[in-house]
């Protein structure tokens, strides 16, 4: 079976260093010394001021929105996991579908504008795949219309733009540590943000609204274990290698796949990218079914990334979005993993010829 993510483990060595530590202190959760040299280290990776663990990405979406007035509206993208809408309708606010652009799938910042009125408090966009969005026109946008900005970064681990990290944009900015992304951290997650403010209200929401055991605000469990942390200090080293890996998969995917009627996403100028996954936009979406299940056939799992339309979720109908709509029902992310070998691949892009 080849899946269409695996997760990497480390050396069970090293991972059981940290487990020792861990047994001799008895210390597994609220706020322990691993938690707080990961979210360290982070920070240092990241060049950004206030990094929050937490349990997952949409723990992480749900305290950022969190910060937001009550009841208000969220301009966001349709072209995303569910877990961006989700959050947004979970906290009892709402969502308001900007559709993308028809090159890096990031929501249009032209689309954004004529969405904005008096009950808009934030934009909250996706960095699609780990492409970043025109993050600039989106803070223009927002300081004109004083709007906060908070960034779906699930995927954008690792990703640059001009010198800087992907996740160091924006108000605010989360990030999952599943463990099939880039970096994991089995289940976890994290908040970013350079506001010394808004970290000090989050670091309340995580923590069930105490520090110690007195009770400052509301809150809720959002804490990562010491289990988790030690599996980010174990891979963290060693992002340099997982991204330079997934990179030559993706050139070889490119190379196999060349002359083919299908479309991958467009980055920004400046952009260095990270190879979280490796989509194709195929040219319709029958050709795409057929894919699917001939590699289904073969042992060989792909992904509709994503599907459908965030606008078009069947507890949610939302604006209409034709761009989204239609890039939803054409794309298909390839298997994508560290351990993923040539031969493999050639194998799926053998297969994926026959269809066209």
């Amino acid at each position: 079976m080849i899946n269409v993510t695996q997760p990497f483990l480390p050396a069970f060595e090293t991972y059981e260093k940290y487990l020792k530590q861990i047994w001799q202190r008895k210390w597994l959760t609220n706020n322990g010394p691993l938690v707080q040299e990961l979210e360290e280290k982070l920070k240092n990776y990241l060049g950004v001021k206030h990094l929050l663990y937490v349990n997952n990405g949409t723990i992480a979406l749900q305290i950022a929105i969190k910060t937001l007035p009550e009841n208000c509206e969220i301009i966001t993208t349709p072209f995303s996991y569910v877990a961006t809408s989700n959050s947004i309708l979970w906290q009892g606010c709402k969502p308001i579908f900007a559709d993308i652009k028809n090159t890096d799938f990031n929501i249009d910042p032209e689309k954004i504008t004529a969405l904005i009125n008096e009950n808009t408090s934030a934009i909250l966009a996706t960095h699609v795949y780990g492409n970043p969005c025109d993050v600039y026109a989106i803070e223009k946008i927002a300081r004109e219309h004083s709007l906060r900005v908070i960034y779906d970064g699930a995927h954008a681990f690792g990703a640059e733009l001009n010198g800087k990290q992907v996740l160091s944009f924006g108000d605010i900015a989360t990030c999952s540590f599943h463990a099939t992304k880039l970096f994991h951290t089995i289940e976890g997650g994290a908040i970013i943000t350079n506001d010394d403010e808004l970290a000090k209200k989050m670091t309340l929401f995580r923590q069930f609204g105490h520090v110690g055991d007195d009770y400052f605000s509301i809150g809720i469990n959002g804490k990562g274990s010491e289990f988790h942390a030690a599996m980010g200090l174990c891979l963290l080293p060693m992002m340099k290698e997982f991204i330079e890996k997934r990179k030559g998969i993706s050139q070889l995917y490119d190379q196999l796949l060349k002359g083919l009627p299908v479309q991958k996403p467009i980055a920004v100028n400046g952009t260095v990218y990270n190879y979280s996954y490796h989509p194709v936009i195929i040219d319709s979406e029958e050709r795409l079914l057929r894919i699917q299940a001939l590699l289904r056939k073969n042992n060989i799992n792909t992904r509709r990334y994503f599907y459908p339309s965030l606008n078009n979720l069947p507890h949610y109908k939302g604006e209409i979005c034709p761009t989204a709509e239609s890039v939803s029902a054409r794309a298909l992310a390839l298997p994508m993993y560290y351990d993923l070998e040539q031969a493999d691949i050639k194998i799926i892009c053998d297969l994926i010829k026959t269809c066209f």
